[in-house]
């Protein structure tokens, strides 16, 4: 526990960081979602564990992960198939790619922010906007812009990814591609899902799941986003002052998806992207970070925490 807190506080200098500028610009007005939240049923975060369990393995060692013996998280999947994994978990986050034969899918997760790592940290705090690289993404509009930082990360690992991907699509006849992660993996992930949409074709079902996941884009990037990957979600817990960051005073805006863990078993699904006036939705609950909780970055997500403290 003495070393949870130990990494909250690392964190915590990292989000001082990105509130302070933040707040230097005001935040623009909020546009009234035009549909009210809907509470999400237990049988629908039921199944979300498999994808979040999926999110906690990239946390793993990847020797584990590429014999499938990871611990909890690998266990509750049964029969999944690891076919590549790489990063270093500082200078490119751990990543695996797999075929699950139960969902005929593709399985592509992302590590998240480990606090002790320099360089992952940086990744974070690097809020510069840019375009998006057209070579990975075409025919993406040129005012479309994302993080650096996350546009960077990305970049490192989208080649040998999307071979593996088209690769197991061939060989295994894949229908589906699914894309998850936590923090900084949430936000690989959600480029990921608008990467393999743009790259694959179009018979291919793409669906991301993400967990804790920072603001990516800018208001044109969320739009661009929604109107090419439907199947999107992204999960926040409680408290979690994550998903406020970096401020939309940057610029910033989360495309569509929220669904907000209020407690244990309940849930909703906010409306709009980024600007739910409902006091259950995450921009309600945590308007700055103050009145935020770090530790409820890491869970639970219906019982599953994540991060390397949690590979057991």
């Amino acid at each position: 526990m003495l070393r949870l807190f130990s990494l909250a506080s690392l964190t915590w200098a990292s989000l001082l960081v990105l509130f302070v500028s933040a707040a230097a610009l005001p935040a623009p007005p909020l546009a009234r979602a035009s549909d009210a939240v809907s509470v999400v049923t237990s049988v629908d975060t039921s199944s979300f564990a498999p994808f979040t369990q999926f999110a906690r393995a990239a946390y793993c060692d990847s020797s584990k992960v590429l014999t499938w013996t990871c611990g909890d998280a690998c266990n509750a999947i049964p029969g999944f198939q690891t076919h590549l994994t790489g990063g270093d978990g500082n200078a490119v986050q751990f990543y695996f790619v797999g075929y699950w034969p139960s969902q005929n899918a593709v399985v592509v997760a992302h590590q998240g922010t480990d606090p002790t790592q320099f360089e992952s940290d940086l990744t974070d705090i690097n809020i510069i906007l840019t375009t998006l690289d057209k070579t990975l993404f075409p025919g993406v509009p040129s005012g479309v812009q994302v993080h650096e930082g996350f546009a960077s990360e990305h970049a490192k690992t989208a080649a040998p990814i999307l071979t593996m991907v088209q690769s197991l699509i061939k060989s295994a006849g894949a229908t589906n591609v699914f894309t998850v992660g936590h923090s900084l993996g949430g936000a690989i992930a959600e480029l990921d899902s608008l990467f393999f949409t743009l790259n694959l074709p179009s018979s291919i079902h793409v669906k991301a799941m993400t967990y804790g996941t920072p603001r990516v884009g800018t208001p044109a990037y969320a739009t661009y986003f929604d109107s090419k990957v439907a199947d999107f979600s992204r999960i926040n817990h409680n408290h979690d002052l994550i998903p406020i960051l970096p401020g939309r005073g940057l610029g910033f805006q989360h495309p569509h998806g929220e669904i907000h863990i209020l407690a244990d078993n309940s849930a909703v699904a906010c409306p709009g992207d980024d600007d739910a006036t409902d006091s259950q939705c995450t921009i309600q609950t945590v308007p700055n970070i103050f009145v935020g909780n770090i530790l409820d970055h890491l869970g639970p997500y219906e019982g599953i925490y994540m991060g390397t403290l949690f590979c057991t």
